[in-house]
């Protein structure tokens, strides 16, 4: 257990903006900071982070916390897990009350997997550098091809021995389980229930996550036999998930995100030869295909992706598979062609960094450009062929979600291939209208259980179902107001005509003590409030957002945060001033307070007029009348002091 000291000082270190910008592109928007959200699908950013209050709120899946909850949320962290995470970034030492002999090999068994990835990796490295065999195979391949030193240790490639248990060895020997050996697929149990070692005789690639945790492994054989994979990558398991991963990320995100740009490759190999001729910004999809998840991760950090494939068939089969499946996330998309069939490390290799660096940075085509040309040398002349290819990169252009950019493409590809931009607009109408049927007929049979919240509609011809409109309770608008209210000014005293020197948050609370809430959470929230002010104590608003109780906490992100700022350009250019509420914080307060009270005597006249529908005896009958018209003339008070209040 963490001693409160510890937390306290990772809490006082740790910046939302740091924490959440090494995981997600943000840029500065009015006050707050944005981007898009890295716990749902969007192409429009509504992931916003609030410095001065030290929260994130997504506006599109809901999302919100501090710089605990985010490493929480988002590496799916334990809150100890979480804060061991941020306490490492910033060099804070963890005591710890309790030290149990379980935190040696791990607080859980996901943990575990990770530790003993992280042995494995070090176990390889250390193969690698001291070991005869490793220094001998390994790492005199990794020099033939040309990789220096630095490269190879910021990688930190390694070599698995020519053994059948070298690691299991090691690893039962530094007291690591062989179950969790088992399901990070480092070792196998073959039909006899014996366990052996999957990479054997291998250059060793490690995996990272975005934190720079090792999850997995590549490994490369060095022997000619042809029946011997050349190969073998970590099967899927609790920490690795082929489809979510993109190689060199850890390394790369940084410079992706100042850049602006993300260089995509296929292999481990060509990674290393872009970071050693000075190019950090690039990823491999390495050990699966490019997947939807994959450029998705692209996105988090830039809307721009060049493709650098290898230029033989199936490299360039590649690059027109992910080009179209780039462009359907919305990014924008480029092709480097390299000269006589290399890859990018064979080129590199061939020509040196500073060349490479030169070659890559002036050659960048336009996915139409090098879409035509490629296409079109297959065709030659033949106009079936030729007209066959026009329409494929008009449905490439189709899969654009912008139609700005679409219209854009379209006229650059009407140039291109001298084709009248009218014919490609309808050939173009046509695939999209296509597209459109298809959804229309998806929705007509989704059942309501298939919507999810989380996606919603970014263009005409998005494929998710939409759900009905929802009716808003007024009645739990009112009352989330008033929470508002009390964490955003309750901490602010009031100046207000015979009220001197007491604080907004008592001033609420004394008028609000004959109003039952009903929303759960603000029922809680207003006890809680309360409770402490009788303490005498004056919450604010932090102690609600880092509340323990997480609705609570993520009611009061909610409340405390906004997806709409206000921009400077409606004074400074148009000369139009927009009224702060808190100009007249008095009306405001007031307001929220008398506009609850309405709801609930609105509410109870509603009670009332179905009481008096449904008695029968006369006498109670009046009786109940008599109250409705008190009650009614409460109302109209009501009324005419919200009309006074919000008229000055």
């Amino acid at each position: 257990m963490i001693n409160s000291e510890t937390i306290n000082k990772i809490m006082d270190a740790a910046r939302i903006e740091e924490v959440v910008g090494d995981f997600v592109a943000l840029k500065k928007r009015g006050t707050s900071l944005i981007g898009n959200c890295p716990f749902h699908n969007e192409k429009t950013p509504s992931f916003n982070v609030s410095v001065t209050k030290g929260i994130y709120k997504c506006f599109g899946c809901g999302k919100g916390g501090d710089a605990v909850h985010f490493i929480m949320d988002h590496e799916k962290y334990s809150y100890p897990e979480a804060l061991k995470f941020l306490a490492n970034k910033y060099n804070i030492p963890v005591e710890e009350t309790i030290q149990s002999p379980q935190n040696i090999e791990a607080q859980n068994a996901r943990e575990a997997l990770y530790i003993v990835s992280q042995f494995a990796s070090g176990f390889f490295a250390d193969q690698l550098w001291n070991a005869s065999e490793g220094r001998a195979v390994g790492l005199s391949y990794f020099k033939e091809r040309g990789f220096r030193e630095d490269v190879i240790k910021k990688f930190e490639l390694g070599y698995s021995p020519d053994s059948w248990d070298a690691l299991i060895n090691a690893a039962k020997g530094a007291g690591h389980k062989e179950a969790y050996l088992e399901s990070t697929g480092l070792v196998v149990k073959n039909d006899k229930g014996k366990l052996y070692d999957r990479f054997r005789g291998r250059v060793m690639f490690p995996i990272h996550n975005f934190t720079g945790r090792v999850i997995g492994f590549g490994g490369r054989t060095l022997k000619t036999d042809k029946n011997v994979p050349k190969y073998v990558n970590s099967p899927e398991s609790d920490i690795y998930h082929k489809s979510n991963v993109l190689y060199g990320l850890y390394h790369a995100k940084k410079a992706v995100r100042d850049l602006d740009n993300c260089y995509l490759v296929e292999g481990y190999a060509d990674v290393l030869s872009a970071h050693q001729a000075g190019v950090e910004n690039v990823v491999a999809s390495s050990g699966t295909s490019l997947t939807t998840e994959q450029i998705r991760l692209i996105g988090r950090f830039t809307q721009n992706v060049t493709m650098l494939y290898d230029g033989d068939a199936a490299g360039i089969k590649a690059s027109l598979r992910g080009l179209d499946m780039i462009l359907e996330e919305g990014l924008n998309v480029k092709v480097v062609n390299f000269p006589d069939g290399h890859d990018p490390d064979s080129y590199m290799h061939l020509v040196g960094s500073g060349a490479f660096k030169h070659y890559i940075e002036n050659n960048r085509k336009d996915f139409i450009l090098y879409k035509a040309d490629t296409l079109l040398k297959e065709a030659g002349k033949d106009p079936i062929k030729r007209a066959g290819i026009i329409r494929d990169i008009v449905e490439s252009i189709a899969k654009i979600p912008d139609n700005i950019k679409a219209s854009v493409f379209i006229r650059e590809c009407s140039h291109l291939l001298q084709v009248e931009e009218r014919i490609l607009l309808n050939e173009l109408n046509s695939m999209r209208a296509a597209k459109f049927k298809k959804a229309n007929n998806q929705q007509s049979n989704y059942q309501p259980s298939q919507f999810h919240p989380d996606q919603p509609p970014e263009n005409l011809f998005d494929d998710s179902p939409q759900p009905a409109p929802v009716q808003t309770d007024q009645e739990e608008v009112q009352e989330k107001e008033i929470v508002r209210l009390l964490l955003a000014y309750g901490h602010e005293l009031v100046n207000w005509d015979k009220i001197d020197n007491m604080f907004i948050g008592s001033f609420i609370i004394q008028n609000l003590s004959d109003v039952s809430f009903k929303h759960p959470i603000c029922k809680r929230i207003i006890a809680a409030y309360r409770d402490e002010i009788e303490n005498g104590q004056l919450p604010v608003a932090n102690q609600f957002i880092k509340s323990e109780d997480r609705e609570m906490a993520d009611l009061a992100i909610t409340l405390s945060t906004s997806p709409y700022s206000l921009s400077e350009n409606w004074y400074n250019r148009h000369q139009i001033y927009v009224r702060d509420e808190t100009v007249n914080l008095k009306a405001t307060v007031l307001g929220g307070i008398f506009h609850l009270k309405k709801r609930k005597v609105d509410q109870i006249l509603l009670d009332l007029l179905q009481e008096i529908k449904e008695e029968r005896d006369a006498t109670n009958q009046e009786i109940l009348m008599q109250r409705y018209a008190h009650i009614k003339n409460v109302e109209k008070e009501i009324s005419k002091f919200l009309g006074s209040v919000i008229l000055k």
